[in-house]
């Protein structure tokens, strides 16, 4: 055993070989181990070893017997695939021989064949190529045969149809046939055309069309001739029949366009029957508003836009009563007023467009005429119904030169209008100061007036047709903002001296108007776009930050924000040199009351009655004075800033420098009290329900230099003891507790004990 042990311990596994020693030690191991007893069992061993033996080599003499029988088989399928591979081939090569020789022998056959193929080709282009003129000139002999027998209707749809074929051979490369389709097209539409416009003429001027008066004379609302319904028979005949014909008329006739630069939106043209309705009042406008007629002058632009109102006014009536239901007959969305405003409004673009040029630098001519074609374009859209995805004068007006010129001229008046208002006399007088339920926020005549301003300029801008030129237009508020805000910053310096004069009163109340004005206007839908179009543009241009970008995103700022925080801040600096004036004042006032004898003051047993203390009538009077003057001159909201930050001061004025200062016996406690409870704290109560609220740390002291002799030794063991108590016993009540259930909530604990060794009527305990 011991030699099987020292086997044991050499015998290392050689993990890459088959290692029979190991696993031989590893069985001993296994089966006998340290336990000699076993041994007595190694017959048994020996004999179930040999049977394993005996079984393995069974298997061994079984396998070896099969394998090269699969091997035999495996090698045998192997030749068959050969040779049948090789058959395949034998057979490959002579069926490709017999290919090429087909080929070859069929090569001259083929090239025959291409060209029999290219020829019937040919042929078949040649046939259609007839039979699209034979289907043409079909059409063009029915149309003459309908016009032989005055069927016009029929003629007008045959051409229809042969300018939608003409359409559709456009992707041809049949440069004949499509010049023989178009010239047939176009033959056949102007003898139609002619025929229909002279026939259409006809019952208009039946109708005594167009109407130059106004709708009250027109000759169809006043008492109608008996053949009047054959009128309107013909006419809705003769106008279905003109708008066959608009295919055909797109086709030949290209419209009149403005140059690219005034960027107008595309639309569609106008059709034809109210093209030929508008022939007569095109006319009338260019001979009078073109050439060297009396009426064609730059500064009398308000002739032609009134000229141009009063015809659509004039016409509306009767084409929808008599023209829209014809369209929506015949199924056209159309809408007749809109197509005849849309044509006439080409005719004031047009005429804008050559005016423009030759008063671009005279001031008062193009501010005239920006003010008339305002004025044209409100009424066109409010009264007419004029939409907005139309091409308006608008978009010459936002034309780069134009509109650059634009701004400059609209920045120039604007700055002269300040100027007129800051230098007039009632420029810080309130329009409404009699008014009283009207002159709330008390506003200088010059802050309405430049709001005003503002709104105007708003409205001027507020149809531009995009959003770029309005940010640009809201650049220039925002500038005009930020000027005004100066000037009042430097009238305001010259009125430092007296703050609480009238004028720099109203200056204040200007500044505030302002400030409440943008930030009403920033909740704005108008300006909301604004916004949204303002973040867009930083967005693609990368010059703020994604905070900022984050800020605008999510409306937490608006577009006037940084003029809004301007105002704010000039506001609170007025606010507060106006409250340290008065402070100064209260605190001259109050010297007196300072030295008051607190400490030798009689108890309230040994008066009669309580009376104000003498000292304190002129700091009283003077915070009394100049309450009343400034509730007579600030807003509402400015005034209720202004004596809360006052009562501020005052509170921790005579807190620190009247109380904390002084000694009190019971009559000095009991006088202060009745003082400021009784005469002060009543001077704020006209402007909110508990001015005591507004002074707390008066009112505190009060509280605790006012308590009974008892409650004061008793408040007084409690603080010391919650003093040398906090860290040994947390759980006791806390001097907070006990200040809380008297009333006192400002003062800090260490406060309270001062003010408690500043009581003068202490028993005698013999301490």
């Amino acid at each position: 055993m011991a030699s099987v042990a020292v086997k044991k311990k050499e015998a290392t596994r050689d993990l890459d070989h088959c290692d029979i020693p190991y696993y031989v030690s590893e069985f001993v191991e296994r089966e006998v181990g340290n336990d000699y007893d076993s041994l007595r069992n190694l017959d048994n061993l020996i004999d179930k070893l040999s049977e394993n033996k005996k079984q393995l080599e069974e298997q061994v003499l079984t396998v070896s017997s099969e394998v090269p029988k699969r091997i035999q088989n495996a090698l045998k399928n192997a030749e068959d695939s050969k040779k049948s591979l090789s058959l395949l081939l034998e057979e490959e090569t002579l069926l490709s021989d017999s290919i090429n020789a087909h080929l070859l022998k069929a090569q001259p056959w083929m090239e025959d064949l291409d060209v029999l193929i290219s020829q019937v080709e040919e042929i078949e282009r040649h046939l259609a190529y007839l039979k699209w003129i034979s289907r043409i000139e079909e059409l063009s002999d029915s149309i003459q045969q309908y016009l032989m027998t005055n069927n016009v209707p029929e003629a007008a749809s045959t051409l229809a149809f042969m300018a939608e074929l003409d359409i559709k051979l456009q992707e041809s490369s049949c440069s004949h046939l499509l010049e023989f389709v178009r010239s047939t097209v176009k033959f056949w539409h102007k003898i139609l055309k002619d025929k229909l416009t002279s026939d259409f003429e006809e019952v208009l001027t039946q109708l005594r069309w167009p109407f130059v008066g106004p709708p009250q004379s027109q000759a169809f609302g006043l008492a109608a001739p008996a053949n009047t319904p054959d009128v309107y028979s013909n006419l809705e005949m003769l106008f279905c029949q003109l708008l066959k014909l608009q295919t055909s008329d797109e086709l030949l006739t290209k419209p009149k366009q403005l140059p690219e630069k005034y960027s107008l939106p595309p639309s569609p043209p106008i059709v034809l029957p109210i093209q030929i309705m508008l022939n007569p009042l095109q006319k009338r406008f260019k001979y009078h508003f073109t050439g060297n007629k009396q009426t064609n002058v730059l500064n009398k632009p308000e002739w032609y836009l009134t000229q141009v109102l009063m015809w659509i006014g004039n016409h509306a009536k009767f084409l929808d009563d008599k023209i829209q239901p014809i369209l929506d007959k015949v199924g056209s969305s159309l809408n007749a007023g809109l197509e005849f405003s849309r044509a006439l409004v080409m005719l004031i673009l047009e005429k804008l467009a050559a005016d423009i040029p030759c008063l671009l630098y005279d001031d008062t001519l193009f501010c005239h005429l920006v003010d008339e074609v305002l004025l044209f374009e409100r009424e066109l859209y409010s009264v007419h119904g004029y939409l907005s995805s139309f091409p308006s004068c608008m978009h010459i007006l936002s034309e780069e030169s134009c509109f650059q010129r634009w701004l400059t001229v609209e920045k120039k008046f604007a700055l002269q209008k300040m100027d007129s208002m800051l230098s007039s006399e009632a420029a810080w007088i309130s329009q409404y100061k009699d008014i009283t339920d009207v002159d709330e926020m008390k506003v200088p005549d010059c802050a309405e007036t430049f709001m005003t301003l503002l709104l105007v300029i708003t409205d001027r801008y507020k149809n531009l047709p995009t959003a770029s030129r309005k940010l640009q237009f809201l650049g220039l508020q925002k500038e005009l903002v930020d000027d005004f805000r100066i000037r009042l910053t430097q009238v305001m310096k010259e009125e430092t001296r007296a703050s609480l004069g009238f004028r720099y009163c109203a200056i204040l109340n200007a500044v505030n108007y302002i400030a409440t004005v943008l930030a009403d206007w920033a909740d704005n839908v108008f300006f909301l776009q604004l916004q949204q179009a303002e973040l867009e543009v930083r967005a693609e241009s990368d010059t703020v930050s994604q905070l900022q970008l984050g800020q605008l995103a999510s409306m937490e700022s608006s577009v006037f924000d940084e003029m809004i925080n301007l105002l704010e801040r000039l506001k609170h600096d007025m606010l507060t040199r106006q409250v340290d004036h008065v402070f100064r004042e209260v605190k001259d006032a109050a010297k007196l009351y300072k030295k008051e004898r607190w400490l030798s003051l009689p108890s309230q047993a040994e008066q009669a009655v309580m009376s104000l203390s003498s000292t304190a009538c002129p700091m009283l009077q003077t915070l009394r004075d100049r309450l009343l003057q400034l509730e007579q001159q600030l807003c509402h909201s400015l005034f209720k800033i202004f004596w809360q930050m006052l009562a501020e001061k005052v509170d921790l004025y005579i807190y620190q420098e009247i109380i904390m200062a002084n000694h009190f016996n019971e009559g000095g406690a009991a006088q202060l009290q009745f003082d400021m409870s009784r005469n002060l704290f009543p001077l704020f109560s006209h402007y909110c329900k508990r001015p005591e609220n507004y002074f707390k740390h008066i009112k505190e002291a009060c509280i605790i230099l006012n308590l009974n002799v008892g409650s004061a030794l008793l408040l007084k063991d409690v603080l010391q003891s919650a003093s040398e108590n906090e860290t040994l016993n947390p759980s006791q009540p806390s001097a907070t507790a006990a200040l809380n259930e008297l009333g006192v909530y400002k003062l800090a604990q260490k406060d309270v004990e001062i003010l408690l060794n500043l009581r003068a009527n202490w028993p005698n305990t013999g301490k």
